[in-house]
């Protein structure tokens, strides 16, 4: 059953993004593009729909979460009787296709338990899991893979994918997850530290940018930094969210695809970035948009794909609880 609304954090790195729950629950994510079909499905129905769980097997007494300062890379600390554990995630910049997932131990001993359930084709399609080694697990469906690396043991548990290990004081274990295509030959593993460092220094150079405004600067910037990461990099183009299927309100019938540029909610984005002197970002979507009228300027539409694609297709997931 998928967490709260409020209870998810964002994951992004301008050409996707990811849904992160309080326990730990990776319950959203999509590849390559925002409006890729969905690998982890669990946010529109449950966890066999798809979702990258990493939490501690023993009662939570208490859960902090919080994002580096400047940055969109997530800390979730969790408290159990034993001890206190950090899991840190993010999707890394200067690289595609990524989601770096680092249990650090705080002080004690505390046991993980990972569960994980890759779900193509928006939670219906269970792919061909395969174990390359001890450590590397390759998900094929079609043309699409899913690579995970492990720096514990897996093994087949219901059509999910399970471990525990435990972690001591000052331990760290680093999870990837990388999406590629599944005809060309497994890419090298990505170094998780460097990863880091560029994704956090990406993040810090542009939240830095943001003038002081007040009180309210800290709320503005983590603004700023959200709406960022609903960009898509190599065209311009801005998405109005990250998710589709989820109704305006409870029990609505709103519940449309907003993973496309909608002209009028890109409109409000721009605004936010000029009014705080963030042009480049208002730049490159004047360019998207300019090339994506092309040809048909008369025939503008309210909405168009990150890419600028105008033929968006709708259809319906009835598998999905929604």
């Amino acid at each position: 059953m998928a967490a709260l609304i409020e209870d998810y954090a964002l994951l992004g790195n301008c050409q996707t993004a990811a849904l992160v729950a309080r326990d730990g629950s990776l319950d959203w994510l999509c590849f390559p593009r925002f409006d890729s079909t969905a690998c982890f499905a669990a946010l529109l129905g449950n966890d066999d729909q798809g979702r990258w769980k990493i939490a501690p097997t023993a009662e939570v007494i208490a859960v902090e979460r919080r994002y580096r300062d400047g940055t969109l890379i997530l800390e979730t600390v969790f408290e159990t009787r034993d001890g206190r554990a950090m899991l840190i995630d993010f999707m890394p910049m200067k690289t595609t296709g990524h989601v770096v997932r680092i249990v650090v131990g705080l002080s004690g001993r505390v046991e993980f338990g990972v569960d994980l359930a890759i779900r193509f084709d928006y939670g219906s399609s269970v792919p061909w899991v395969e174990r390359k080694d001890e450590h590397t697990l390759t998900a094929v469906a079609g043309p699409e893979m899913l690579v995970l690396r492990s720096p514990v043991a897996l093994h087949p548990q219901d059509h999910h994918t399970a471990s525990r290990f435990h972690v001591d004081e000052g331990e760290r274990k680093v999870f990837t997850l990388a999406y590629q295509a599944s005809f060309e030959p497994l890419a090298a593993q990505i170094d998780a530290d460097q990863a880091l460092e560029v994704t956090a220094a990406y993040w810090r150079e542009f939240s830095d940018r943001c003038p002081d405004v007040g009180p309210w600067t800290a709320q503005v910037k983590r603004s700023l930094i959200t709406l960022k990461a609903m960009t898509y990099a190599p065209t311009g183009g801005i998405v109005a969210a990250v998710t589709t299927s989820l109704p305006e309100q409870l029990g609505g019938e709103r519940n449309w695809d907003y993973r496309y540029c909608w002209l009028r909610d890109a409109t409000m984005t721009l605004l936010a970035f000029m009014n705080l002197g963030y042009f480049e970002e208002a730049t490159a979507w004047r360019d998207w948009l300019l090339r994506s009228v092309a040809g048909n300027p008369e025939q503008i539409q309210i909405m168009y794909g990150v890419g600028g694609e105008r033929r968006l297709q709708e259809y319906e997931l009835p598998w999905l609880s929604g």
